[in-house]
């Protein structure tokens, strides 16, 4: 599609090309149809990605990344010190790539000094909503794209406006998400099923935690989810962080199921990386679980998703381009709201209410309409 815009870069005349995204799990994957759009709309140019070194998984094996910089945020622990080495490091490797063009994906200032440094004939970013903020970028961007002011858009499509308003236009194959586990991954994942007795494509995925807790629904009606599913004659597989929290919150869910439950239930919580999750949701017949960095894995790899919101909006953050259903209250005119919880309580109750028979009725009928593509799948 040719560009009508007037200040349109010349796609042609890019050699490399940096995007940014510095910011959490979720948010880096849904930066993937970035990449594959530039590497159709520019097929001679190195694209390469700038992320947290905890989020660098969730790009790792892109098929159209060059090069993955990470800056590591555990370096501040280490020292002063530590934390100029690895700015230096950053640095001259970024400056060794020469990019005609920055891409940058978030509000972090750390886009205002890459562009200093870097020096790119041209960078993209988001308009900055006060005046004194948007001279400043202003020095350094040459283009801005923007946001709807009063209407939700989804976040993936949020990223591809920065593409479109430098004249790249997505097509809708290029808006799917890409997330490749990686080798090591894949075999992990085949032993596990094989330790666990598992079958591919015939267990159910189950992922209660959030790395924010007032994302989540209560233990107790998670529970008895659970007790639904496996009544139903379904193996199901939890899935879970490390983090402290979040394991409580599923130890507090399987001492709630019922003990005929127990026995349908395999809990893996904590033992996979993020690849080799990634690598385990993609052999499931279907996941279950909260709005969450794990929900967009599911939807990256194609598993069907039933999804519970509560503050956060399912038009921006919903699963992608992938088979789901969304189960959030409609009893509630305050949401999405973005808070976390209720006045900033921590308990969000258009989440915590929503009752167990909706999101059972949402799986059942998932389940339902996915069954031919499943089992030509398994």
């Amino acid at each position: 599609m040719p560009s009508l815009l007037p200040d349109a870069v010349p796609i042609a005349e890019l050699r490399r090309v940096l995007v940014t995204k510095l910011r959490h799990h979720g948010d880096v994957l849904l930066t993937s149809p970035v990449f594959t759009t530039l590497a159709r709309a520019a097929p001679g140019t190195e694209v390469d990605a700038l992320v947290y070194a905890e989020t660098a998984p969730m790009l790792a094996y892109h098929p159209h990344i060059s090069q993955l910089h990470t800056i590591d945020r555990e370096a501040k622990r280490a020292g002063t010190g530590a934390l100029l080495s690895q700015e230096r490091a950053l640095i001259k490797a970024l400056r060794a790539r020469r990019y005609d063009l920055i891409v940058h994906l978030t509000e972090h200032p750390r886009g205002l000094w890459l562009a200093v440094v870097l020096n790119p004939r041209y960078a993209v970013t988001r308009e900055r909503p006060h005046k004194r903020l948007r001279r400043l970028w202003r020095r350094y961007y040459t283009h801005f794209f923007k946001e709807p002011a009063a209407t939700q858009r989804h976040v993936v499509d949020i990223n591809l406006d920065a593409l479109r308003r430098i004249g790249i236009y997505p097509t809708l194959d290029e808006k799917r998400l890409v997330l490749v586990p990686g080798r090591e991954a894949e075999a992990r994942a085949d032993a596990l099923i094989a330790e666990h007795a598992l079958t591919r494509g015939q267990f159910v995925q189950a992922h209660p935690g959030s790395r924010w807790l007032f994302k989540c629904w209560p233990a107790s009606r998670m529970a008895a989810l659970f007790d639904r599913i496996a009544a139903a004659g379904h193996t199901i597989v939890i899935t879970g962080a490390p983090d402290p929290e979040e394991r409580a919150l599923v130890s507090t869910t399987l001492a709630a199921t019922r003990p005929q439950t127990r026995a349908s239930i395999r809990d893996v919580a904590g033992k996979l990386s993020l690849s080799e999750l990634a690598a385990l949701t993609a052999r499931a017949r279907i996941f279950v679980g909260v709005d969450s960095a794990p929900m967009h894995i599911a939807a990256a790899v194609g598993t069907p998703t039933v999804a519970l919101f509560g503050p956060s909006g399912e038009a921006s953050w919903g699963p992608w381009m992938v088979p789901h259903r969304v189960v959030a209250s409609d009893e509630y005119s305050c949401r999405p709201c973005g808070l976390d919880g209720c006045g900033g309580g921590k308990v969000s109750e258009c989440l915590t209410t929503l009752p167990v028979d909706r999101v059972w009725s949402a799986f059942a009928s998932l389940m339902a309409e996915t069954e031919p593509l499943n089992l030509q799948n398994a």
